[in-house]
């Protein structure tokens, strides 16, 4: 299961807003190369929606099924913003679902829309 955290607004290409969802996974403990001590971390990872802010709100605290995991990416800059200092990552973090939606043919969902009464 992960957490919806926090929200925020986010502009497209086209300056339109919208509402970002940042999830949360469970806590996980990692050890420390450095040091070789144990910490406490949790998975985020950040998913689009079509949600008002409002509505975001209100969804602080919701629990999905699925999980984050770790994707490799091309490198790409972060910078650490406690510090300033720019480094090359070569993985983010996603979310999946347990189950993936099926894709929805417009078709087959203006006959579904149909039959429960709501379509055309």
């Amino acid at each position: 299961m992960v957490t919806i955290s926090s929200y925020r607004l986010a502009t497209n290409q086209e300056q339109e807003e919208f509402v970002v969802l940042e999830l949360q996974g469970d806590v996980t403990l990692v050890q420390s190369k450095t040091t070789g001590n144990f910490y406490a971390t949790a998975m985020k990872a950040n998913i689009t929606s079509t949600f008002s802010e409002e509505v975001a709100a209100t969804m602080l605290g919701k629990q999905l099924p699925g999980q984050i995991i770790k994707q490799e990416c091309e490198p790409y800059d972060y910078t650490i913003p406690d510090t300033g200092e720019t480094i090359t990552l070569t993985h983010t973090y996603e979310y999946t679902p347990e189950e993936k939606p099926k894709p929805v043919k417009a078709k087959e969902f203006m006959e579904e829309l149909s039959m429960n009464g709501v379509g055309a």
